[in-house]
């Protein structure tokens, strides 16, 4: 439906964005916009975050946090549609036409809802505890957010690809139902992204209490990153890269070269609180200029405000057309739009001649046969009541041109037009007037 390429990404405002976060989500996603013939909607997933966290306060607060995150790792707001979800009130309106195709069959499926059937049964509870409608219709929530810009890509981890497969699916459904008006997205997935591990070598998770915080003080990341768990190895001892946690968080930010060069200083026996510091020193080049525009969108939310509402504008004029164009689609139209189509289909009526009684200062009454430019056809002779004029207009209308032999008499040959032009009207009013 559109010859760019159409990217779409959210975060859902549940947390404070850590270093993972940056590395898997923030820093491609800001990079991926700079890409020519790429257009990007990227926005903060608020809505989503109702599933997870009923903390008001926190959902606000991250909001900022993840706004503030992303336009600090440089994110131009001119040159993408960044906005928040909640801002977009077509968005839930096409979660309802989607709820509407979408078969329970296929929700029932979906990973996450299965994970809480799953951890109930283990605890002997019932499927359904802690299950709300807001959690089982997610993926319907998630498919609106991508249907709405008509995304043509859409960047997720392995474990999101059935939300978008959920997404093409629904979208068949519409298309087959009202026609085709949704594009059916596709995964993007960079398995170059790297995913890292947190101070304990886990996966960095907030789940899991071992994350690096993204734009903390400087003294915070490098105490975080002291903490991180090494092994034993003492300094002059050659260590392994594999299984490194401190090595793969330096590779997520270094270059080829100094990637090399840090895997030759673990062969040659770093010491660990050597490693620690090289890894501190090379994020800080990265984050630590970007700290100080965080730092000042947190103190002053207004701006942040002020440029998410005009994403709003740029995205609502995208989705206000289109929805409407979907409402059409659907059903959803005034009453007056029948009889418009009714009249758009119904053939121009076509003028025809027409008869025209009058009376003359003579007291006589008269008749005349016009053509649809006003000119005179045919002129009457007058009558002595309007009956009569009236009786031979009936006969001529009637008869058409076989009636003008009887009724010459009655008629001014030299006021009216030739034989032919009269034989024509006559013919197309009286085949009008049969019809």
């Amino acid at each position: 439906m559109t010859s760019t390429l159409r990217v779409l990404t959210g975060i859902t405002t549940t947390g404070t964005p850590h270093l993972g976060n940056y590395v898997g989500a923030i820093r491609p996603t800001v990079r991926a916009s700079r890409q020519p013939g790429t257009q990007s909607f990227l926005f903060l997933a608020d809505y989503h975050a109702l599933i997870k966290c009923d903390d008001p306060a926190r959902v606000q607060r991250s909001t900022l946090e993840i706004a503030a995150s992303w336009l600090a790792a440089g994110l131009d707001p001119e040159q993408v549609t960044f906005y928040r979800q909640s801002d977009i009130p077509e968005i839930p309106e096409l979660t309802w036409l989607l709820t509407c195709v979408t078969g329970k069959g296929l929700l029932n499926r979906a990973h996450a809802y299965k994970a809480v059937l799953d951890k109930n049964a283990a605890a002997g509870v019932d499927a359904d505890t802690d299950v709300t409608a807001g959690l089982f219709m997610y993926p319907v929530l998630m498919a609106a957010d991508i249907l709405m810009f008509n995304a043509n890509v859409v960047p997720v981890g392995r474990d999101q690809v059935q939300h978008i497969e959920m997404a093409r699916d629904m979208a068949a459904s519409f298309n087959h139902l009202y026609g085709e008006h949704l594009t059916l997205p596709e995964a993007g997935i960079d398995d170059n992204v790297a995913l890292l591990p947190g101070l304990d070598g886990r996966k960095m998770s907030k789940s899991y209490d071992n994350v690096i915080a993204l734009f903390g003080p400087s003294e915070q990341l490098r105490r975080q990153i002291l903490s991180i768990v090494t092994d034993s190895r003492a300094p002059g001892e050659p260590k392994s890269t594999e299984g490194s946690a401190l090595f793969q968080i330096y590779r997520a930010f270094a270059s080829n070269e100094e990637t090399a060069a840090f895997a030759q200083a673990f062969a040659q026996g770093i010491a660990w609180g050597d490693a620690k510091q090289q890894l501190f020193e090379r994020i800080e080049r990265e984050i630590g200029p970007m700290r100080e525009r965080y730092q000042h969108l947190m103190a002053y939310p207004e701006e942040v405000e002020r440029l998410l509402l005009a994403g709003a504008s740029k995205a609502r004029a995208v989705a206000t057309p289109f929805l409407r164009e979907l409402r059409q689609a659907a059903g959803l139209r005034p009453l007056t739009a029948q009889l418009a189509a009714r009249a758009e289909n119904k053939p121009a009526k076509q003028e025809l001649p027409s008869f025209k009684q009058y009376r003359e200062s003579d007291g006589r009454f008269y008749f005349k046969l016009t053509g649809p430019d006003g000119a005179v056809l045919l002129q009457s002779l007058g009558f002595e009541s309007p009956r009569e004029a009236g009786q031979i207009v009936k006969r001529l209308q009637t008869e058409g041109p076989q009636a003008l032999p009887a009724l010459a008499t009655h008629l001014d040959s030299g006021a009216s037009a030739p034989a032919q032009a009269v034989d024509e009207a006559l013919t197309r009013l009286h085949e009008a007037l049969k019809a």
